[in-house]
């Protein structure tokens, strides 16, 4: 168990909460039609998983690409769309992730009074807002759901929402 993971027990486990286990499917940034991913993906050797910079991308069991945040953020670097053969990811449908970021207040170290900028430092759209040293809050206008302040939570405090 990684310091993350213990955080995040620990901090659920004072306030009596359970961990949701429903994961939220995010896919890569660079698609114009997400039912090319069930047609077109099946075939694919998953370049993109393998090209991945931050190694953020997986294949699921069903060979379509996903985004994982637990422990790294995406670059938009464009890797995994020029690596796509069946051209499901293309460089020219970049778009912000199709994600919401948010912060579970109960869980979060800062809400409950740790200075912690944990979030924060790693943001590169500075999207992370902090009232009053204690309280952070996602700006929604400029956050692009790249996923780096998720691996950085120390309590887990921080996870995604599907937007589609």
């Amino acid at each position: 168990m990684d310091r993350r993971e213990l955080f995040g027990f620990l901090s659920s486990s004072v306030k009596g909460e359970e961990r949701n286990t429903q994961e939220t499917i995010i896919r890569p940034p660079y698609y114009n039609d997400m039912s090319d991913f069930d047609k077109e993906c099946r075939n694919c050797d998953g370049k993109c998983a393998t090209l991945c910079q931050e190694q953020i991308i997986i294949i699921s069991e069903d060979k379509t690409p996903r985004l994982t945040f637990s422990k790294s953020g995406c670059t938009y670097c464009d890797d995994c769309a020029i690596a796509c053969k069946p051209n499901v990811l293309q460089v020219q449908n970049k778009r912000v992730i199709d994600a919401g970021i948010r912060i579970n207040e109960s869980t979060c170290m800062s809400w409950c009074g740790v200075m912690c900028f944990s979030c924060k430092d790693p943001c590169l759209e500075n999207a992370i807002d902090f009232q009053a040293m204690f309280m952070p809050t996602i700006n929604q206008e400029k956050c692009t759901s790249c996923g780096f302040c998720i691996s950085r939570c120390p309590s887990l405090a921080i996870d995604t929402l599907a937007l589609i």
